[in-house]
């Protein structure tokens, strides 16, 4: 139920763009989303839809770009994908401990079509 916060500050983030940009309507919104966001895009659309009813973004379809887990090794550095479900807090290489988050948090709007 997390995407109704979120879907509210993504339409205040893309309101205030196209108001700054005298838009009369905005098409669609491009997102970038990290799958440890747990934000289900199909969940995400129904309350976008809901909170941007009777606004310019009413009807605009949401384009979710999901990004993937990455995890970097700091000890052999080596960079690997893994699946949420499968996430374990060390190297898959040389099973050190020691490695670091570089994606799968993002949450964040790329682009906006507006008219």
């Amino acid at each position: 139920m997390h995407e109704l916060s979120i879907m509210g500050n993504i339409l205040d983030i893309v309101l205030e763009y196209a108001n700054k940009n005298n838009a009369k309507t905005i098409k669609s919104i491009n997102l970038k989303i990290g799958e440890l966001s747990d934000v289900i895009p199909d969940w995400a659309q129904m309350y976008f839809d809901m909170l941007s009813k009777d606004t310019i973004a009413e009807n605009a379809i949401l384009h979710i770009d999901k990004i993937p887990v990455m995890l970097h090794c700091n000890d052999c550095s080596h960079e690997f994908k893994v699946q949420k479900e499968d996430i374990k807090f060390f190297c898959e290489k040389c099973e050190s401990a020691s490695i670091e988050l570089l994606s799968g948090r993002e949450l964040a709007v790329e682009s906006i079509e507006i008219d």
